[in-house]
């Protein structure tokens, strides 16, 4: 009994084995079909082949097509107003004017700081009474030089008279000589009525200057605006004392505004005067047009400096960028993401991931041709977008390994994937 016991035991643990393992096979020994029977739509296997792509690394191929793209420069600046002016007092005196308060817009010549006149007045008056003066001198100077001009023609006739006079003995030669010396007094005369015909004429320019002094110094109590635009700091205050050199006001020009950058060295030559340009402007507390994102809208200009000299420090060239701003919403100081036009390129559009470096540092991807031969090629980066990255040095037409490029060299074959990606 114990002998038939261990015998139908091993029996079921043959069996369950056989179920476990070899289900076809015992299918088939209890008449469920042939075991080694294949279906009818199998294709033969290809033991080669399996024993080739056995072997292979399999990596994941982006078929790549070139693209023109636009390749701007990109740079990071900040607003700068056109113009900027601190307005400074030019004669002392007290101010009279009521202020204007900071953020007011101011026209070109718009009086800001009225001064007090105080005696200038009076300087200007006593000026121009000695301006008249001196005109009045004038024509007794210019009659002194007539009345000594025709004394002067007598003494030479009288002169002429007593020589002929004297040659015939009808004269003596002490009244030849009497006519000379008229003759010269009269010739002294002449002299003398030029002479002061000249200092009234000189006192004329003199007292013009000091009507011209009197004038400018009253037109100096009268600070105007040198031009349009915002008060960035209250006039002076009523009641305050000015001297020469004290602040009356700062005023700034918005529009046009600049947006000024500095290109680096690399990039300097993509740069040109009269290039199209936008730009972005960093949204703050304050809101301006644009959607609900962080930004607000573009901004469009035209470059109009391109510094011809590098910073020492930083090695970059200063570049400005005119914006219309005809309603001031952008101010000075504001940061701004800038996108300046340059000539074209033809690139690809990969993701950074398919980035690698080969054994010298250089950086590259890695791709296939149609045997599935692995290559490297140096690529140059034109721009990152959120997309991937824009890159050149590739072919028209690229099979770009973008997953698995680095456990693979030049001149090795793989078992590639293909992945199709829009541009």
């Amino acid at each position: 009994m114990r002998i038939f016991s261990v015998l139908a035991a091993l029996a079921v643990a043959g069996l369950l084995a056989l179920f476990i393992l070899d289900r076809p096979r015992l299918t088939a020994l209890f008449g469920g079909g042939d075991a080694t029977e294949e279906p009818a739509d199998a294709t033969p296997a290809d033991p080669a082949a399996e024993d080739d792509a056995a072997g292979l690394v399999k990596v994941v191929v982006q078929r790549s097509l070139a693209r023109q793209v636009d390749t701007a420069v990109m740079l990071r600046g900040q607003t700068e107003a056109a113009r900027t002016v601190d307005v400074r007092a030019e004669t002392s005196a007290i101010v009279v004017s009521e202020p204007l308060r900071k953020g007011a817009r101011v026209e070109a010549g718009q009086e800001m700081c009225r001064l007090d006149e105080g005696t200038r007045g009076t300087a200007l008056s006593q000026a121009r009474a000695q301006l008249n003066e001196a005109r009045a001198r004038v024509p007794e100077a210019e009659a002194r030089l007539t009345q000594s001009l025709a004394q002067l023609e007598e003494a030479r006739i009288n002169l002429n008279a007593s020589s002929k006079l004297s040659e015939g003995g009808f004269a003596s030669t002490t009244r030849v000589a009497n006519t000379e010396a008229a003759l010269a007094t009269a010739e002294a005369g002449v002299e003398s009525a030029r002479a002061g015909l000249q200092g009234a004429q000189s006192g004329i320019q003199s007292a013009q200057a000091a009507v011209a002094t009197a004038e400018k110094e009253i037109e100096r109590l009268t600070i105007r605006a040198p031009f349009g635009g915002v008060l960035e700091s209250d006039t002076a205050e009523l009641g305050s004392l000015l001297q020469p050199g004290s602040l009356c006001a700062t005023i700034i020009q918005l529009d046009p505004i600049k947006l000024v950058a500095f290109v680096p060295e690399t990039e300097v030559g993509r740069v040109s005067l009269g290039a199209m340009a936008s730009a972005r402007l960093v949204r703050g507390s304050g809101v301006l047009a644009g959607g609900p994102d962080d930004r607000a809208g573009d901004l469009q200009g035209k470059v109009t400096f391109l510094s011809n000299s590098a910073d020492e420090t930083t090695r970059t060239f200063r570049v400005e960028i005119e914006v219309p701003n005809p309603d001031n919403r952008i101010r000075d100081g504001q940061t701004a993401e800038i996108e300046i036009a340059a000539e074209g390129a033809t690139a690809h559009l990969l993701p950074q991931s398919a980035l690698t470096l080969n054994d010298e540092g250089t950086l590259g991807v890695r791709t296939i041709d149609d045997e599935a031969i692995v290559a490297f090629h140096p690529i140059s980066l034109m721009r990152d977008t959120p997309e991937g990255v824009w890159v050149t040095g590739l072919d028209d037409t690229a099979n770009v390994i973008v997953l698995g490029q680095e456990f693979v060299i030049a001149g090795v074959r793989v078992a590639p994937t293909f992945r199709e990606l829009s541009q």
